[in-house]
């Protein structure tokens, strides 16, 4: 038998309420509209993540894709196939060592990314906008606080999440 105290019950409460509130900001008009245009490209989500990374991570080798994700590099492979054949990444030699695959995007890739950077930013920025001042404030405060302790809790430093003013 668990036994709950009041505290650990309002800490699984907090929990279920931060993960609805992600899912229901996740599955918003605006990225409804990201993802009907990826769908347009037959883009699944994986490979538009894999996408995003390489354009942020120019060069990446294919096992640094596959760890950013914590997927096995067969994963990460059978992604990249899909990528290259829609010629929206490149697969390349890494020029020290022949074992190594270095990723780039095509400049159809670099444009895809670019609209659909875009499409995300516009999105947020009209939803911030129906937003007072105070509340934008507070919530990218509120965000970086989860995002801290949420790195400090892989990285293994589990360290209480410092407090930031937004600016």
């Amino acid at each position: 038998m668990v036994t709950r105290t009041r505290g650990s019950e309002r800490a699984t409460a907090e929990a279920e309420r931060v993960l609805d509130l992600l899912n229901s900001l996740g599955s918003t008009t605006f990225r409804q509209l990201l993802w009907q245009r990826a769908s347009e490209l037959d883009l699944t989500y994986a490979q538009s993540q894999v996408l995003f990374y390489v354009a942020e991570h120019p060069g990446a080798h294919m096992g640094d894709v596959a760890k950013a994700f914590g997927v096995t590099l067969p994963a990460v492979t059978h992604i990249v196939d899909r990528l290259e054949q829609k010629a929206f990444l490149v697969r390349g030699d890494h020029p020290a060592d022949r074992r190594i695959y270095v990723l780039d995007l095509t400049r159809a890739g670099k444009t895809l990314v670019e609209e659909l950077q875009a499409m995300r930013l516009r999105g947020m920025e009209g939803v911030l906008a129906r937003m007072s001042v105070h509340d934008r404030r507070r919530v990218v405060a509120g965000l970086e606080a989860l995002v801290d302790a949420a790195s400090s809790e892989s990285d293994g430093t589990a360290k209480p999440a410092r407090s930031r003013r937004a600016k």
